[in-house]
């Protein structure tokens, strides 16, 4: 089998990426960090929101005392929050577990909130020379083009044959140079849209340019339509143009953070907690993609009309100005939209 091991490192030395604001370390901390933040999001718009993170959290206990709220505010516009909200569960259990070092044990990492089999390889490559092969995606589509591999790699079969080719590709010396060698050469060179094959020092072997198979490998995720959801979002306000934001539930869409209270069904008066609610005007639906589901918000203009006695608990509310220094996590529509209608 042929191996793109040299190929990769002799590109690496003459085309990689080398002044990334998280490269030419082996703090573990900032190495993890960037993992976390890079997981289906791209180089250029990670760099600004790692560099503010680490400006705010410069350590792992300082990540861990924080408020997940304000976590969750670093980390709005970046999406896939159950990355912020496990990213502060794992600093809490490093504090409390490691003595606040990260661990250096591929099973201790791998237990870790939000860390799968390839982010652990990372962090351990960079961190400490160890010997283990990532799979992200970018190198599952070098892979794959390279060897020719059928089916989408979301099936078992799939993915385990290219964890073989992983494994069998990662040398025993350099490790860390060729781990980031397949990143930088899957993320620019073979990218997923217009690959640069001409320049490609794999080409000659590569299955997929032999058999003008570019375009068609890796086989993409079997297509199914996505489903659309409908919610409505309720506009309130105070005296003073604030805005009352509830705290959504800690798992889930959009989990620990702060949106305009949500209902699936209108109604011209609706209870909500200590409130009772008038409805005024319905405004502009705009529409959300999430991985799986678009979600219609239609943004309703509401008003209250009586404060009600209640004694059973209530979801966590707060008056929220718009573009104001409050920590809070939002989602990017939601920020956009309470800037809009501010």
């Amino acid at each position: 089998m042929k191996l793109i091991t040299k190929p990769l490192l002799k590109w690496q030395s003459k085309h990689g990426r080398t002044s990334l604001p998280w490269q030419n370390t082996q703090d573990a901390y900032r190495i993890w960090v960037s993992e976390i933040m890079l997981q289906q999001t791209q180089v250029a718009t990670v760099i600004p929101y790692f560099n503010r993170f680490m400006n705010s959290f410069p350590t792992v206990t300082k990540l861990a005392k924080t408020p997940i709220d304000e976590v969750l505010h670093h980390w709005t516009g970046l999406g896939y929050y159950a990355r912020a909200r496990n990213l502060h569960k794992a600093a809490n259990i490093i504090v409390d577990t490691h003595a606040a070092i990260f661990p250096t044990k591929f099973e201790q990492v791998l237990a870790l909130p939000g860390i799968g089999r390839s982010t652990a390889g990372a962090i351990l490559s960079f961190s400490t020379e160890q010997r283990h092969p990532i799979l992200d995606g970018n190198v599952k589509r070098v892979l794959a083009r390279f060897y020719g591999i059928e089916g989408w790699y979301g099936k078992k079969q799939v993915e385990n044959k290219l964890w073989e080719l992983a494994d069998n590709n990662t040398p025993k010396q350099e490790v860390a140079r060729y781990t980031q060698a397949i990143m930088d050469f899957g993320a620019t060179l073979c990218a997923r849209s217009k690959p640069n094959c001409d320049d490609c020092p794999l080409a000659a072997d590569c299955v997929a340019q032999q058999h003008d198979r570019v375009a068609e490998l890796p086989h993409g995720k079997p297509k199914t339509k996505k489903p659309t959801k409908h919610t409505y979002m309720l506009l309130i306000r105070d005296q003073h143009d604030n805005f009352l934001l509830q705290q959504n539930p800690p798992s889930g869409i959009w989990g620990g953070l702060w949106c305009p209270p949500q209902v699936e069904e209108l109604e011209q008066e609706i209870e909500l907690g200590n409130f009772r609610l008038s409805v005024v005007e319905n405004l502009e639906p705009f529409r959300h993609t999430f991985s799986h589901y678009h979600l219609i918000i239609t943004p309703v203009e509401a008003v209250i009309c009586e404060r009600l006695e209640k004694v059973a608990e209530q979801p966590s509310q707060v008056w929220y100005k718009s573009r104001s220094k409050q920590q809070l996590g939002l989602a990017a529509p939601v920020k956009k939209m309470l800037e809009k209608y501010a």
